[in-house]
């Protein structure tokens, strides 16, 4: 139990470094803005305690906001997709066996595809609309949306497949 504690608290550090030093510098051709720091709640496991979700949602969200100069864009649109992250699951998957089961590629690849495009176009279509507070350039926000969730889903499954750990039964 430890164990997971201190790997979330690493994944946690890792993902806001990479979000800050180098994906949040990245805007291609003006709307695609990579987002990975949503990985977080993702790799989070199924029975974690909503209250330890929501928290650690908002203090992802915080923690990008400071660095990134975004007055509680981020915290907002985290908190957000942590509150319905439980509802989000029950969607996707059935009812697990044991609670530390983690959404991954390799348990269920279809599943975890479809949870993370809902789950990141999700909070990129409110962090967006958050960040632009108007309706009034509606299509150029849904573009970005769009856009931005294609190339953070591609991250997101292109990152999971590396950490898969091999099984000692399998052949190679």
């Amino acid at each position: 139990m430890r164990v997971s504690y201190l790997y979330e608290g690493l994944l946690f550090l890792l993902l806001v470094l990479l979000q800050v030093l180098l994906l949040s510098r990245i805007a291609l051709f003006g709307i695609v803005t990579p987002v990975m720091y949503i990985y977080f709640l993702l790799k989070l496991p199924i029975g974690r305690n909503p209250f330890h979700v929501i928290i650690s949602g908002f203090l992802l969200g915080l923690v990008i906001d400071i660095f990134l100069n975004t007055p509680g864009m981020n915290a907002a649109a985290t908190t957000i997709v942590a509150a319905f992250r439980g509802t989000i699951m029950n969607l996707f998957y059935e009812r697990v066996e044991h609670d530390e089961f983690v959404p991954s590629m390799y348990n269920e690849a279809g599943v975890f595809i479809r949870f993370t495009v809902f789950t990141v176009t999700l909070h990129l279509t409110l962090l967006f609309f958050i960040e632009s507070f108007t309706l009034f350039n509606f299509l150029n926000t849904l573009l970005r949306v769009v856009t931005s969730t294609i190339v953070s889903v591609a991250l997101i499954l292109a990152v999971d497949s590396l950490t898969y750990k091999k099984k000692s039964g399998d052949q190679a």
